[in-house]
């Protein structure tokens, strides 16, 4: 009896301290998305329909979770299994690439003059720290072609604005070096040739006054905005922290595990900044690096297959790195597209948009691994079982970074627009 008043008074202590503890200002979380330009396909991913017409040519392999199966081609992640929750009751109304990627990316219908801050921007807003020199929302390997406005700070202005790394809106358009990694620069990180310290200094010099006296006479807006750009940039030119962007100082053997491909390199960069407190950070996968992405309306077998072996080495090294620096319990990742693909296969062999019964992953700080949540009917065409939509996965991942369930962001009327308006899954909460 007594053993049992104690197991219950301990087990209400130690809620409470975890609920302290998750809720502690002082407490740094960040987010990593991984975002899947062009939406890949779930029944050739993590919701497989093996036996079925619509099941297409992979196979099932068994995860270190009981029960829990993935790809064939994703050898790795199934190693991982027990820290991923997956997500195959999602179920949105958007089949269009432009406005579901923005409503993916912002949590808001593509819809009104209003224009909302990506989810990058308004986590950046919530996370962020003063001492911090690194931007606080940087995006790596971008492509923003399908809709500007999905990847932009929105009505947070430009403060919380995504630093762009690497971003390619032309496919196939990204260099390499010597070395053959893809070149994830910062434009204008370096004074341009021939410019002394005198005379970059100088020059801040006369811009400064030009600068004061203009935004002097206006308030806010553009002017007001151009100058929070400019003064951040000349800031991290002049930090030491700018060295997070040097990749070459990482060890080849190292570089070599994440791949050779944007998506690899960004995710090593990834680790990089969550290292130096950059509480958001996304690395893309899709048109952006160098082919039609997760678009597959045709021959999806051959692309998913490569697709997935970038995704499967890079993700995967970017968690066991994250662990071994005892950072993956203080990172939640979250890797979606912007929908799923169709369950039957085309007269192309690709399959099409397909918004209605889909998957997303959660993983890391505040996820409950090893399971997944949600189930399709066996032909894959209907959620059966955990639907779920973009503001229920919202919560979920705020709740797991442990912000309150009221975060809002202000707009510009003073309206407090919540950053979630549905209802965190529970069960996928650690």
């Amino acid at each position: 009896m007594a053993a049992g008043l104690g197991g219950v008074c301990a087990s209400g202590w130690f809620s409470s301290f975890a609920q302290e503890l998750a809720n502690n200002p002082q407490r740094k979380r960040h987010c990593i998305l991984l975002w899947m330009s062009g939406g890949p396909s779930q029944m050739d991913t993590f919701d497989l329909k093996p036996g079925h017409k619509n099941g297409g040519q992979f196979q099932e392999i068994q995860t270190v979770a009981p029960g829990l199966r993935f790809s064939e081609h994703l050898p790795k992640l199934a190693a991982m299994a027990d820290q991923l929750a997956v997500l195959r009751g999602m179920s949105t109304k958007e089949g269009d690439h432009a406005r579901g990627t923005y409503l993916m990316r912002t949590g808001q219908k593509p819809m009104g003059p209003e224009r909302f801050p990506s989810l990058g921007a308004s986590l950046a807003n919530q996370l962020h720290r003063q001492d911090l020199s690194l931007p606080s929302n940087v995006s790596i390997g971008t492509y923003r072609a399908l809709n500007q406005d999905a990847f932009g700070p929105g009505f947070l202005g430009p403060k919380f604005g995504p630093l762009f790394v690497g971003a390619s809106d032309v496919p196939g358009s990204m260099t390499n070096d010597a070395e053959g990694f893809p070149r994830l620069e910062v434009q204008s990180m370096q004074r341009g040739t021939g410019i002394s310290d005198t005379r970059m200094q100088k020059r801040l010099q006369f811009w400064g006054k030009l600068q004061s006296d203009f935004v002097a006479s206006r308030q806010g807006g553009a002017a007001a905005s151009h100058q929070q750009v400019y003064e951040g940039a000349l800031r991290l030119m002049n930090s030491e922290d700018a060295q997070v962007f040097n990749l070459s100082a990482e060890p080849k053997e190292v570089r070599d595990a994440y791949g050779a491909n944007v998506f690899g390199q960004g995710c090593l960069l990834a680790r990089r900044l969550v290292e130096r407190g950059v509480p958001f950070v996304e690395v893309s996968l899709g048109t952006g690096s160098g082919s039609i992405g997760w678009d597959t309306h045709a021959n999806i077998f051959a692309s998913v297959k490569d697709l997935s072996t970038v995704l499967d080495n890079g993700w995967s090294m970017l968690m066991r790195e994250l662990a071994d620096r005892r950072l993956l319990e203080s990172t939640t990742i979250l890797w979606m597209g912007e929908f799923g693909r169709t369950p039957t296969i085309n007269t192309t062999g690709g399959r099409d948009h397909f918004p209605q019964a889909w998957t997303t992953v959660l993983a890391g700080g505040g996820i409950k691994g090893g399971q997944a949540y949600g189930k399709t009917s066996s032909d894959g065409a209907i959620v059966e079982d955990g639907q779920i939509g973009v503001q229920d996965l919202l919560a979920t991942l705020c709740q797991a970074l442990g912000l309150d369930s009221n975060a809002s962001n202000q707009s510009p009327s003073g309206r407090p627009i919540p950053l979630a308006n549905g209802v965190a899954i529970k069960e996928v909460l650690a």
